[in-house]
């Protein structure tokens, strides 16, 4: 490795409309512990944008500043890509804080492993607000399909997330950028692993996430996700994995423990059982009765929202034929 003060990292930020997020991360790369890195700031045409932000921290996040048209957040990260000037380029959301030994702590996880491609995952943050902790936790929890955000082992191959996704110059003068999809990560990860390069987990490099704001956006979000499940099998065939099919059993097992315990009350049970898990892994998780109690209620609008998400394209695109052609889709841009 080289000299802490030599660009490693260019940390590369998509931006749209969200100054005070923002401020929040750039506070989070001033105070790291090691400089070796850039910060490079793509305004997507936001009508607020976070110029006068990027100008308080400049000098000691190394930012650098880029406004453009708006088309989407995959093309904003690859024109952030062509005017980088690190090493590696490491991808976080507007809406992470980096604690303050993050760069350290990648810097030291290459030198133990130098991969091509890595990833870390996400915590919620004590100044979150409950209800993103709420959504933290079913995220992250073993007790739902996202285990891995939290650091654990999956029933998948790992997948860097861009919430905290990096990769080498190599890859990209290779592979090239991302392209503007839903779930243009999963993608973009799924290109890099075809090509031949390694991946790894970095579990102890994490950030902290703040996630949607409530329940509706949340909901919005993964049933999205769960609709780009299928594009992915469609432009990947055999990459659908057991752990993508749990949400949408979970939405065909509950309704029918629902409508079965009108006939036979004790068939609601396998459903309570469960939910009374999550509660009870939540508070002690948490180490919080509301965020715990909350938390059971994001759980259920990831589930829901994905398994029907899931279902709905599966049906439409699958069985119904209109998958066929997914070149549309891949193009369309998302303001989730």
């Amino acid at each position: 490795m080289k000299s802490p003060e030599h660009i490693l990292f260019s940390i590369i930020v998509p931006v749209y409309n969200r100054p005070d997020e923002v401020a929040d991360l750039l506070e989070s790369l001033a105070a790291q512990t090691d400089h070796g890195f850039e910060t490079v700031i793509v305004e997507d045409g936001s009508t607020v944008d976070c110029r006068s932000q990027c100008e308080a921290f400049g000098e000691k996040a190394r930012v650098k500043y880029y406004y453009k048209d708006n088309e989407g957040r995959s093309i904003a990260r690859n024109y952030g890509l062509d005017r980088a000037g690190g090493d590696y380029f490491v991808f976080v959301d507007s809406d992470c804080i980096l604690p303050p030994g993050y760069i350290a702590g990648l810097r030291k996880a290459l030198a133990a492993n130098p991969v091509d491609c890595f990833g870390g995952p996400d915590a919620a943050h004590d100044s979150f607000t409950d209800t993103q902790k709420a959504i933290n936790y079913a995220m992250t929890t073993f007790l739902t399909t996202g285990g891995i955000r939290g650091g654990k082992r999956s029933m998948e191959k790992f997948t860097p997330r861009t919430f905290n996704m990096g990769y080498s110059r190599e890859v990209y003068e290779r592979v090239g950028g991302f392209r503007e999809m839903f779930s243009e990560d999963i993608d973009m990860s799924t290109r890099i692993r075809l090509a031949g390069f390694s991946i790894a987990l970095f579990p102890d490099v994490a950030v902290y996430h703040k996630r949607r704001g409530n329940f509706r956006k949340f909901w919005k979000q993964v049933h999205v996700f769960g609709m780009s499940r299928i594009t992915l099998q469609l432009l990947y065939p055999g990459s659908m994995k057991a752990v993508h099919w749990l949400p949408a059993v979970f939405v065909i097992g509950a309704t029918a423990m629902i409508i079965g315990s009108f006939f036979r009350w004790w068939l609601i049970l396998p459903l309570v059982a469960y939910i009374l898990a999550l509660w009870i892994w939540g508070i002690i998780s948490t180490r919080s009765l509301k965020v715990g109690t909350m938390g059971v209620g994001a759980a259920m609008v990831q589930l829901v929202g994905y398994g029907t998400g899931f279902i709905r394209a599966y049906v439409w695109k699958i069985l119904l034929g209109h998958g066929r052609d997914i070149d549309d889709e891949i193009r369309r841009r998302s303001r989730q």
